[in-house]
């Protein structure tokens, strides 16, 4: 048996967690001084509750190297491998963490997503349903190192205050943003985030012009699946982001996933992308 084992950042749904039988190492929320697991003790509303009533300031720290691993000392003897995906090297020390630990387990493979939330998902799926398949480790690891660069994640962010309390963007640059209804595209290029390009409007229409531009190279597109990832949009919003999926691209599936407490920390509520794999890596 190959089980997959993946960072909490993934943020795939429960019923696929289940489904492929994948375990999350959580990464850590730190509000104020005081350490949460994703996922296990606190919540993206645990978070919104904490930033917007109490003014709380919430960052993220990784999975270190002693939980890494016990996750592989509770694994590795009783599975022929052990794959888990972590976030990208690029914004977290996860994936250096988790090689280290590996070092101890010889049936154990670390693979470094390059990406975040579903981006990472992907990664995960997709060797999740390779194992179920009975390809070697190898194998799993080599498409996987093939499939990294194909994926192509983004998020348009309502609101910068979270990105400023992060300490990702200045108070001006947020207090401008909501004066003049600018909603960011926060890109992921090359393991790290950029921002892209910048929509103006009421936040349905720029996820419809969002849509419409991240579609644009049909040709290049891989139909196969595509997540609808965010922490707490109303379900008018995502219906309105399925009609604009449908009208732009055929994909066999298209999965609603809910954005965990990294992503959650660093964006805020009103935050949604859509993530989908390109036939090649786009230039």
């Amino acid at each position: 048996m190959i089980k997959v084992t993946a960072d909490s950042t993934c943020d795939l749904s429960p019923k696929i967690l289940k489904d492929f039988d994948i375990t999350l190492a959580p990464l850590h929320i730190l509000v104020d001084g005081e350490t949460f697991r994703d996922g296990v003790d606190i919540t993206p509303a645990d978070i919104f509750r904490y930033v917007d009533e109490k003014g709380k300031t919430c960052k993220t720290a990784a999975v270190n190297v002693y939980e890494y691993e016990s996750l592989f000392e509770e694994l590795s003897p009783v599975c022929d491998a052990v794959i888990h995906i972590c976030i990208s090297s690029g914004f977290s020390s996860c994936y250096q963490n988790a090689l280290l630990a590996a070092q101890k387990f010889p049936n154990v493979y670390v693979v470094d997503s390059r990406n975040l939330s579903t981006g990472s998902g992907h990664i995960v799926y997709d060797a999740a349903r390779m194992a179920r398949d009975g390809f070697e480790p190898e194998v799993i690891c080599r498409e996987l190192q093939l499939s990294v660069p194909r994926v192509d994640a983004s998020f348009v962010i309502d609101r910068l205050d979270y990105l400023h309390k992060g300490g990702r963007c200045s108070g001006l640059e947020a207090i401008g943003a909501k004066l003049l209804q600018v909603k960011p595209c926060i890109e992921v290029i090359e393991g790290k985030m950029r921002v892209g390009k910048k929509y103006r409007g009421s936040f349905e229409r720029c996820l419809e012009n969002y849509v419409k531009d991240r579609l644009a190279d049909r040709e290049n597109i891989d139909y196969s699946r595509v997540f609808i990832t965010h922490p707490m949009c109303s379900a008018q919003t995502v219906a309105k982001v399925r009609e604009s999926l449908r009208a732009f691209a055929a994909f066999d599936e298209i999965i609603e996933t809910n954005a965990g407490c990294t992503v959650s920390s660093h964006c805020g509520p009103n935050t949604l992308g859509i993530l989908f794999k390109r036939k090649i890596k786009k230039p």
